[in-house]
């Protein structure tokens, strides 16, 4: 059986949508292979070529002043592909972090987005084991006692590693090898989601044979008084 090699990913922005003008200010990959982090990472903070409102500062802490001599995307775009290869991307609210990327990407001069269908998304995963209770990597981490200590501001690296280890608790933990949890890690954000429907499946019957009858009728003669007999006489 073939290795399974996958990159946890995380993004810091200056805002919410790509589409007002916001961009990437750090991204964080750990590379597992076979749901197992290998200690290799890809890390960068990001020139975004803009300022960097104070809400976003109170998330993540990184300023304008900090980030103004740091590259840009596009300074670092090939070594970010290099990294990630053909590998599936394992990302906790992906919708938020594939916009980004893609959005960058295009502005680079990269035509085509890297598709969500190579694309895990664990706040899926979590929402459909855990329905109604709190699926953010802060709860997630308390659910799994994870320790998270460390995360006094978001931080597209740090983040990334808890995520690794929130992901292969979702994936059935240390006994992930017994099976279940590889026919999980296949599912992409699309297949989890289709998962969650229920199939409705015809009720089906099984009748007993003659013969099994006939054996049915044999053992009943030996139980004194039973109350299949009863009911029969009843009826009759």
């Amino acid at each position: 059986m073939a290795d399974i090699r996958e990159i946890v990913l995380d993004t810091e922005t200056t805002g919410f949508e790509p589409s007002e003008g916001h961009r990437l200010v750090e991204i964080g990959c750990v590379e597992l292979l076979n749901h197992l982090p290998t200690g290799n990472h890809f890390h960068v903070y990001l020139n975004p070529q803009r300022d960097v409102p104070s809400d976003a500062v109170r998330i993540h802490g990184l300023t304008t002043e900090f980030l103004q001599d740091k590259p840009l995307f596009t300074e670092k775009v090939g070594d970010f592909l290099d990294f990630i290869g053909d590998a599936t991307l394992v990302i906790h609210n992906a919708e938020f972090d594939m916009k980004f990327i893609n959005a960058e990407m295009k502005l680079a001069g990269f035509p085509k987005p890297l598709p969500m269908s190579r694309v895990i998304d664990t706040l899926l995963i979590a929402r459909r084991k855990f329905p109604g209770q709190p699926a953010n990597l802060d709860a997630l981490c308390r659910r799994f006692k994870i320790d998270n200590t460390e995360r006094k501001l978001h931080g597209a690296l740090l983040d990334s590693e808890l995520l690794a280890e929130v992901y292969l608790e979702l994936m059935g933990g240390r006994q992930h090898g017994l099976g279940l949890a590889s026919e999980a890690v296949s599912l992409t954000s699309a297949q989890l989601n289709a998962s969650i429907k229920r199939q409705d499946r015809p009720q089906r019957s099984f009748p007993p044979n003659t013969a099994e009858t006939a054996a049915h009728e044999k053992f009943l003669e030996k139980v004194k008084d039973n109350l299949w007999h009863a009911d029969k006489k009843a009826e009759g």
